[in-house]
């Protein structure tokens, strides 16, 4: 194997402390990390040519042991919350040294990278890693700069990931013994006793959270992003379950990317290089384009197999709910080189309500736009999790809380100052149910939100008439293509009138309950946007 793979000019990392490891492989390809990985006996080919790896103890992300070095940039910048936590700046110097000592004598896999598919707010990324599929997750990702590029890399934020190396929380202050920690002021970001590829991409999510709008005016965002053939762009929020992917995913317009974007004042670039996709029950049928991804360079994580077979068993989830598989995102064939796109002209807000009280689609205005941004709803129901039996409410800041690491409110009155300068539509989408809660109603059929999501994209719905839903003061058209009349108006779709009018105050009441933690830093136009739950609610 060529131990230096494409080296930058003044490629060096022993000025990150690993002058002393056994080898560091640079920038190797595809083939050579997964030839790596099965030669390390961590990792296998499927039937497709994926490789399949295990990612050991942690099979999904653990935000409670995410942590942010405090110092003199980050002490009043940071919103300090209960997903934002406090690392001392000498515990981190010293945990560093640990790290780095721990990868002395080792072999080390480093890849030159970059976030950020607009040019003008380019990230470049070095990323050592101690296993190689996580220098090919890395591959995936991240952007790939050419080989050229590589020649002249210069980074400017480093990733070390050292899933082997145990934190002793009585030396290290961590909480256990797994740890990503930011340091904003070194630039590096430190990720151990881990194996959990999701870190690494989270670790840059996060990152970008923080600087983009604090220093560039930048609005990161955590969502799917499409165009259409004349270019206009759509954004789609929203939590597990909402259906993002699936709705994103169009045949008729091009993807820009699945997950992380930021809208400049010249429009949304894609934060990626790739996907992170689920893969829990994945079939051709359901996910074509995902199921034909899973090839040759994809990257499989915590999934089991036929017995006696290398074929996926993809309902098999013995292992976690959690399993994924990482892609190039020219593995989509209608994906967009660059992942850029004009001013958005529609942003769906996307909520699975379980309580089938808010209407399959409404319009909402600049208020409403940024209150519902904040108060990132969906609704839980029986089988998505263990133990939930009943519809469970959930509210995730900005569709993302836990990637926050300013106030919510900031990102909500960035989003308010770019829908005021452009003429953009936002509409909250509800794919939840309708005729009734869980249990009683019915899920909203895919082919009628899909027809939804077709007549606000293609300006349907913009001469039609309107409606104010009560209690949450939302607009709702009365007609729209291939959608029933009748199935528009929530309220309209219940037997039981009264019931339909309790359940709606109960749920706005949840809305007025989770917002009292942000209400002290919401401007009064956010704050007139709130649903007017009755008092006996």
């Amino acid at each position: 194997m060529n131990q230096f793979g494409i080296k930058a000019k003044n490629a060096n990392i022993s000025d990150l402390g690993l002058g002393n490891v056994a080898a560091a492989y640079w920038n190797l390809n595809v083939a050579e990390l997964v030839e790596e990985t099965i030669i390390n006996g961590e990792g296998m080919l499927t039937d497709t040519g994926a490789l399949a790896v295990d990612t050991g103890e942690f099979t999904g992300r653990s935000p409670k042991d995410k942590f942010i070095v405090l110092d003199e940039k980050t002490k009043d910048s940071i919103w300090w919350s209960d997903v934002n936590f406090k690392f001392e700046s000498y515990r981190f110097d010293a945990l560093y040294n640990r790290v780095t000592a721990y990868l002395s004598g080792k072999e080390v896999y480093v890849r030159d990278s970059y976030a950020c598919a607009d040019p003008k707010y380019r990230l470049n990324i070095r990323v050592v890693t101690e296993y190689p599929w996580s220098n090919l997750f890395a591959n995936n990702l991240f952007l790939r700069p050419t080989a050229d590029e590589i020649m002249d890399f210069e980074p400017e934020w480093t990733i070390i990931c050292a899933p082997g190396f145990r934190a002793d929380p009585a030396i290290d202050g961590t909480r256990q013994h797994n740890f990503t920690i930011l340091n904003m002021s070194r630039k590096v970001i430190l990720i151990g006793g881990s194996g959990y590829t999701g870190e690494i991409k989270k670790g840059i999510f996060s990152l970008l959270n923080y600087i983009l709008p604090h220093e560039k005016g930048v609005l990161p965002m955590h969502c799917s992003a499409n165009i259409g053939k004349d270019g206009d762009t759509a954004i789609f929020f929203g939590l597990s379950g909402t259906g993002k992917t699936t709705l994103s995913a169009d045949e008729n317009r091009g993807l820009i990317g699945d997950d992380e974007h930021g809208w400049s004042e010249k429009g949304v670039f894609n934060f990626e290089g790739g996907c992170y996709a689920k893969c829990v029950d994945l079939t051709k049928e359901k996910e074509p384009e995902i199921y034909a991804a899973v090839k040759f360079g994809a990257l499989l994580e915590n999934v089991e197999y036929f017995e006696n077979t290398c074929t996926v068993d993809f309902a098999n989830i013995s292992k976690t709910e959690n399993t994924r598989v990482s892609y190039p995102i020219n593995f989509i064939k209608n994906s967009v080189e660059p992942s850029v796109g004009n001013i958005p002209k529609n942003i769906f807000f996307l909520t699975c309500d379980a309580y089938g009280v808010l209407p399959p689609i409404s319009k909402l205005t600049d208020g409403q736009a940024m209150y519902h941004f904040i108060s990132g709803y969906t609704a839980k129901v029986a089988g998505t999790e263990m133990g939930i039996t009943e519809p469970t409410l959930t509210f995730s800041a900005c569709f993302g809380k836990v990637f926050l690491p300013l106030h919510p409110t900031k990102y909500a009155e960035l989003l308010g100052k770019k829908l005021k300068e452009n003429k953009v539509n936002v509409w909250l989408v509800n794919t939840g149910w309708s005729g009734g809660a869980f249990g009683v109603g019915k899920r909203m059929k895919l082919s009628y939100t899909r027809a939804i999501i077709t007549a606000a994209l293609t300006g349907k719905l913009d001469k039609v008439k309107y409606d104010t839903l009560p209690v949450f003061g939302l607009q709702m058209p009365t007609e729209c293509p291939e959608v029933p009349a009748e199935i528009l108006n929530p309220r309209n779709t219940w037997k039981d009138k009264d019931s339909y009018d309790t359940t709606a105050n109960k749920l706005a009441a949840s809305f007025i309950k989770n917002f009292e933690q942000y209400a002290s830093a919401a401007n009064e136009e956010i704050m007139a946007a709130a649903p007017k739950a009755a008092v006996n609610a």
